[in-house]
């Protein structure tokens, strides 16, 4: 796997997701934690936003949302955000990772 690393400012505060590519099959994966930002809404909106967009710009296949076990109030956050309309008309579908119950996978179809 390549990696590379995105740091894009969110007022001020950094956030980054990391884009990981399979050299031998050619698949790419976004990936995004939220640890750094749990309490920052507006942060974790825009990381959000922003790596849904790199997910349509790049065309990737999947995005995978690390907000962690905690209390489960963070992944509510993302489920919501995941759950508007103009968002979830941009991927096929949401998958709860059965042995990790602080990670998400968000599938997206492209033909």
């Amino acid at each position: 796997m390549n990696r590379v690393s995105a740091f894009p400012e969110a007022g001020g505060l950094a956030y980054g997701w990391d884009q990981l590519a399979d050299a031998e099959t050619g698949s790419m994966k976004l990936k995004l934690d939220l640890h750094d930002i749990y309490n920052r809404g507006s942060d974790i909106d825009k990381a959000l936003r922003d790596i849904m967009d790199e997910a349509v710009r790049t065309r990737a296949p999947l995005v995978e949302i690390i907000p962690g076990k905690g209390s489960g109030q963070l992944k509510k956050h993302v489920l919501r955000f995941l759950e508007q309309k103009e968002v979830k008309a941009l991927y096929h579908r949401v998958e709860k990772d059965s042995k990790n119950f602080g990670r998400l996978f968000v599938h997206f179809r492209w033909k």
